[in-house]
């Protein structure tokens, strides 16, 4: 689905991302992890063609012309007086859907409910709470039923709760679309339960791989500074399929 090789960064005169390789197949769940400043957001936007690269090449496989992207920031104005079935069409036709078809509001009624929200259909955005809004914008993101899934820090502004769902769904949409996923995250324990492979960064690549052999002591401290919470994640066992 995706090739990322040994591609870098320049912006400005500072290299913000050298030599840095990524691959992500159908059913992959690859989680990119690392510290505040790393390069993980800058490697999310090079990938959607939001910058451009120094040196190396993205590539996604031939056929592949949907990805759904679900941003860190939201830009949306939560006071804008739109429902959670305006938002999923805006995906699904590349502009806010003035009018609705009954052809397009199938889709978009469908992706709601896929992703456990189909009875906030009808709300006001504004009266969502982080963990709702949180799934509205996955299903915008699956409407169009992309083969890639690239998301920003979805656990941002969600509660523990809605962090689980959250996971939960992915990994069932994972499994049934045999879609691949690729996630920047700093949750330890999301990465080693859900995550099939682990790309470590600050700058370039520290690890990669399974959880088990990318999230070591030596690797975690490499690009921290410290060990943080891997002794408690390694000690769980892998969990992922």
């Amino acid at each position: 689905m995706l090739h990322v090789d040994h591609m870098s960064v320049t912006l400005g005169r500072r290299c913000v991302l050298r030599d840095v390789s990524l691959h992500a197949g159908p059913g992959d769940f690859a989680a990119v992890m690392g510290p505040n400043g790393g390069g993980k957001s800058t490697l999310i936007r090079a990938i959607l063609g939001l910058i451009p690269i120094s040196s190396g090449t993205v590539r996604v496989t031939p056929g592949v012309s949907r990805i759904g992207y679900i941003p860190q920031t939201k830009t949306l104005d939560r006071t804008f007086p739109a429902t959670p079935v305006d938002l999923v069409a805006s995906g699904l036709q590349g502009r806010w859907p003035w009018l609705l078809s009954r052809q397009d509001r199938k889709p978009v009624l469908e992706a709601l409910s896929i992703v456990g929200a189909n009875h906030l259909a009808g709300s006001r955005l504004a009266d969502l709470s982080g963990g709702e809004l949180q799934r509205v914008y996955l299903a915008r993101a699956l409407v169009s039923d992309p083969p890639l899934v690239i998301l920003d820090e979805p656990e941002a502004g969600v509660d523990q709760t809605g962090t689980t769902d959250l996971y939960d769904v992915l990994d069932s949409c994972r499994k049934s679309r045999n879609m691949a996923i690729v996630m920047v995250t700093h949750d330890w324990d999301v990465a080693y339960h859900h995550a099939t492979k682990i790309l470590l960064i600050n700058g370039h690549t520290i690890a990669s791989g399974v959880p088990s052999e990318a999230l070591t002591d030596q690797a975690v401290r490499e690009a921290f500074g410290h060990v943080g919470h891997s002794h408690d994640v390694i000690g769980r066992g892998h969990a992922h399929d």
